[in-house]
C-alpha cells in the first residue's frame, strides 16, 4: 500500500464517480477503493488514509442518508465541498455502434436518468449493483450487443468505447461530495471569500427548542442553506440535525448565533469551515 500520505479513500469500484471526483479534485493523491462509506470513512479515522471523498447528497436522487448515521461515529473534518455533474456516457466494447445495442446495463438511478434516451432506440435496461461495475462487467465478458451506462473515467479504465456522452434525459444532475479528515483545517477569515461551516447537534427537550436554537442565525443576518434532521439513536426519541451555514467562525455575528444555538441546543459539534465550492455561485448566475 502506497504512503498514508499519497491515499484518498472513496466508495465504489473503479471508475465510480467517486473514483472520478477524487482525480478531479487531488490528481496528485492515489485513490483507493473502499465496499463500504464506513470503510472508507475509516480508513482515514485509522490513519490508513490521508482524506475520504464521500457522497452527502445528489439533486436528483436527494440526501445520502447513511452518511449522517455515520459522521457522528467518527472524528472526522470536514475540509472541503466537491460538486461533480453526473455525466453518464453510453458505453460499448470496442467496434460496437449504436444500432449494435440491444441491452444496457448500470444502476437502477442510472437507467432512470436516462430512461427517455434507453427508450428512444429501443434498447432493454439491465439493472446492475453500479455504474462502474456495470462497466466492469462488460469489459470481463464482451458482447457487441450490450451496452454500459457509466462515466468517462469507467470507459478510460475498462478499454471500452463511448458511444454518445451527455446520455442523461435532464441537464444539471449534480452530486455534492464532503472532503474529509482527521485534522481539522480552520482557513483564516478572509473578507472576500464565502465559506461553509457545517454543524451538527441535538436539540434540548424544551418547547420550540429547534426554533430557539436556530433564531440566533436569523437575527444576526447569518444565512442558514441546509437543515437536515435524522435519528441519532434506535430509540426513536432523538432528532439530531446537520445544518449547513454561509459563515466562517470568526464572523461577529456567527458567533453570535453560535452562542445561542449552544444555549438552547446541545452536543453541538462544528464539522468544519471551508471555502463555498465555485459551483455555488454558478448556479446563483444561472437563476438570476
Amino acid at each position: 500500500m502506497p504512503q498514508t500520505e499519497e491515499i484518498i479513500a472513496y466508495q465504489g469500484v473503479p471508475g465510480a464517480y467517486s473514483h472520478l471526483s477524487c482525480t478531479r479534485v487531488h490528481p496528485e493523491m492515489r485513490a483507493h477503493a473502499c465496499e463500504s462509506f464506513a470503510e472508507a470513512m475509516f480508513m482515514v479515522e485509522r490513519g490508513d488514509a490521508r482524506l475520504a471523498m464521500i457522497p452527502l447528497e445528489n439533486s436528483t436522487a436527494g440526501r445520502v442518508e447513511e452518511i449522517y448515521r455515520l459522521m457522528p461515529k467518527t472524528q472526522l473534518h470536514i475540509i472541503a465541498e466537491h460538486f461533480e455533474p453526473v455525466n453518464h456516457c453510453l458505453l460499448a466494447i470496442p467496434g460496437s455502434h449504436i444500432s449494435d445495442i440491444k441491452q444496457v446495463s448500470s444502476h437502477p438511478q442510472a437507467l432512470a436518468q436516462c430512461d427517455g434516451n434507453i427508450r428512444a432506440l429501443g434498447i432493454e435496461p439491465v439493472a446492475a449493483l453500479d455504474t462502474a461495475g456495470a462497466a466492469a462487467d462488460l469489459a470481463n465478458s464482451p458482447d457487441p450487443h450490450m451496452g454500459a451506462i457509466a462515466s468517462s473515467l469507467a470507459a478510460e479504465l475498462y478499454g471500452l468505447e463511448i458511444l454518445r456522452e451527455n446520455f442523461r434525459d435532464v441537464e444539471g444532475n449534480t452530486t455534492r461530495f464532503l472532503i474529509l479528515a482527521r485534522e481539522s483545517r480552520m482557513p483564516a477569515l478572509e473578507p472576500e471569500l464565502t465559506y461553509m461551516t457545517s454543524i451538527m447537534f441535538t436539540v434540548r427537550n424544551i418547547p420550540a427548542a429547534l426554533y430557539k436554537a436556530l433564531g440566533g442565525f436569523a437575527t444576526n443576518g447569518v444565512n442558514m442553506l441546509k437543515l437536515e434532521s435524522y435519528m441519532a439513536s434506535d430509540t426513536m426519541q432523538v432528532s439530531s440535525f446537520h445544518l449547513d451555514v454561509e459563515a466562517h467562525p470568526y464572523d461577529p455575528a456567527m458567533q453570535l448565533a453560535l452562542q445561542e444555538l449552544h444555549f438552547f441546543a446541545k452536543e453541538v459539534r462544528v464539522m468544519g469551515t471551508y471555502q463555498a465550492h465555485p459551483f455555488r455561485y454558478s448556479q446563483l448566475k444561472i437563476e438570476d
